[in-house]
């Protein structure tokens, strides 16, 4: 007759043979399942001054009209089911965090306003003002706590690649840009716990250095990388 004994417990004990290990014979009451997933949230800044202002990411769930949009938010803008509140109830561990930043040609509105290159100086002063100015902060009812501004905020974030102005004599100018493409920057060692009963939300704060959005409108995309626990009862 074999034995089959639990993992990492020989089945044979140390000094000889002797009998199996023995089983508990209580089934288990439930199961832990853990997972990966990424939540995202979108704030739309129109042509209007910026300075001294706060805005409120992961409070417009998809389908509801919100951030600074004129029509309800899509897959595009956001993946969330309830403003504020992890899907499904679950525990949530985030360890990395990304914002990117994006030019549209209108208000927002347009299907396809986000294919907008950035090769314009409206454009790109309106880059460089959020990247210098704006910082997120959580924002979790009667705490808040300071993230890192703009131009810190990794996790495959951030703007990357050539930028451009083609114009006539002076006006013809080019340069890169390589802010936030790269590896995980924050909360790679200590993640912050989103309990599944927790109402949370991410500011964008801008200082009062900042200048007003000119001429064409941006987008901040905030992305949360984390993982979930959840527990399936079974008895």
């Amino acid at each position: 007759m074999s034995y089959y004994g639990t993992p990492g417990m020989p089945l044979v004990p140390a000094g000889g043979m002797g009998g199996a290990p023995s089983v508990p014979f209580e089934q288990p009451k439930q199961l832990f399942r853990y997972g990966e997933q990424s939540l995202w949230s979108s704030q739309l800044f129109n042509v209007a001054a910026v300075a001294d202002s706060v805005n409120r990411l992961f409070t417009t769930p998809q389908g509801q009209v919100g951030g600074g949009f004129t029509r309800a938010l899509s897959i595009g803008e956001t993946n969330l089911k309830e403003g504020g509140r992890i899907p499904n109830g679950v525990a949530y561990d985030v360890f990395g965090i990304s914002a990117q930043v994006i030019a549209t040609s209108d208000d927002g509105d347009a299907a396809t306003n986000w294919g907008v290159a950035l090769n314009t100086d409206a454009q790109i002063l309106n880059l460089i003002n959020i990247l210098n100015n704006a910082v997120l902060t959580w924002d979790f009812t009667q705490t808040q706590v300071d993230i890192a501004p703009i131009s810190l905020i990794g996790s495959g974030g951030g703007v990357f690649g050539p930028v451009g102005i083609v114009g006539n004599g002076a006006e013809q100018r080019a340069g890169s840009i390589g802010n936030g493409a790269g590896s995980i920057w924050m909360y790679r060692k200590h993640p912050v716990a989103l309990p599944g009963s927790t109402t949370f939300s991410v500011l964008c704060r801008f200082g009062n250095r900042a200048s007003a959005i000119t001429s064409a409108s941006m987008v901040l995309k905030v992305s949360l990388l984390g993982y979930y626990k959840n527990i399936i009862e079974i008895g």
